[in-house]
C-alpha cells in the first residue's frame, strides 16, 4: 500500500474528501501509479497532482479510475460535483503534460473549469438576477399603486365596538276602535314610557301624539327630548301631572 503525503493544509475539505476516496480506490486496486495512468490514459505525473491535492482531476479521470477499480462511479461523480463547485476558482486538470504546473490561485481564470460546473454556475446566476430583478419590479408596483390608490376606508364597524344601531321605520295608521285611538303600532295602555326608552310602544305614542295636536317630531320610536316636550305640552292641555312620563293616565288621555 502507498505512503501518501500529507495533503496541503489549505486544500478545501470537500475537495480532501474527494482524493482521499481515489486514493483508498487506488490502493484498492493495487495498482501502481505507473500502471494505473497506463489504465486510466492519464499519465502519472497528472495522476501524482491529483492525488497530491495539488488539481482538480478532470470528471473523465474519476470516471476512469473508477471503472479500472470495478467499482460503481456514482458516489465518486458526486464527490467531484461538490469538490469542483467547492474549486471554482481553480481549473481542473485537463491537460495530460507531464510537467508539474505551478499552484493556482483562486485569482487565476479557470481555462479548463468543468462544463457541468459552469452551467451550474450560469444557472444559479441567472436565478439571482431574475429574483432581484422580480423585487425591484413589485417594488415599483407597490409603490405605484401605492400613489394611485387613496388608502381604502373602511365603513365596517372596528373589531369590538359595536355597530351603529338601524332606526326602523314607523308609519302611524291612526284609527278609532272601540272609543279608543290606536295607531297601529302597539295595543298597550299602561306601559311607562321615559327619556331613553326606543320601540314601538314609543312609536305608537308619538303617533298619538301628533294625532292631538302635539307633534314629537319624526316618529322614529326614540323617546328624546322632542318627543319628552311634546308630551309635557299634552300632559298640561290634559289636566295631568306634567312630569314627561307616559304612563297608564297619560295613555288613557292619548286613546280618549
Amino acid at each position: 500500500m502507498s505512503r501518501w503525503k500529507a495533503l496541503p493544509s489549505e486544500l478545501d475539505p470537500r475537495a480532501r474528501h474527494l482524493v482521499v476516496s481515489l486514493r483508498r480506490l487506488k490502493d484498492h486496486s493495487g495498482l501502481s501509479m505507473q500502471q494505473l495512468a497506463a489504465k486510466t490514459g492519464y499519465s502519472t505525473s497528472s495522476w501524482e497532482r491529483y492525488l497530491g491535492g495539488r488539481s482538480l482531476p478532470p470528471k473523465e479521470a474519476v470516471e476512469a479510475v473508477a471503472a479500472v477499480a470495478g467499482e460503481d462511479p456514482t458516489r465518486l461523480l458526486a464527490l467531484w460535483e461538490v469538490a469542483s463547485a467547492a474549486c471554482a476558482g481553480q481549473p481542473a486538470d485537463t491537460d495530460d503534460a507531464d510537467s508539474t504546473p505551478p499552484p493556482v490561485t483562486p485569482e487565476a481564470p479557470a481555462r479548463h473549469r468543468p462544463a457541468r460546473a459552469v452551467i451550474v454556475t450560469g444557472v444559479v446566476a441567472l436565478v439571482l438576477v431574475a429574483a432581484s430583478a422580480a423585487l425591484l419590479v413589485a417594488r415599483f408596483a407597490g409603490d405605484d399603486e401605492g400613489r394611485a390608490r387613496p388608502p381604502a376606508v373602511s365603513s365596517a364597524a372596528p373589531a369590538g365596538a359595536a355597530a351603529p344601531p338601524t332606526v326602523p321605520s314607523y308609519s302611524c295608521r291612526v284609527e278609532r276602535v272601540g272609543g279608543q285611538w290606536f295607531a297601529g303600532l302597539s295595543r298597550t295602555q299602561d306601559a311607562i314610557l321615559a327619556t331613553g326608552q326606543a320601540g314601538a310602544q314609543v312609536a305608537e305614542a308619538q303617533c298619538l301624539l301628533r294625532r292631538a295636536g302635539f307633534p314629537p317630531g319624526d316618529i322614529d320610536g326614540i323617546y328624546g327630548p322632542r318627543t319628552e316636550r311634546a308630551v309635557l305640552r299634552f300632559q298640561r292641555e290634559a289636566g295631568l301631572v306634567e312630569d314627561g312620563i307616559v304612563g297608564p293616565h297619560t295613555w288613557g288621555a292619548l286613546r280618549g
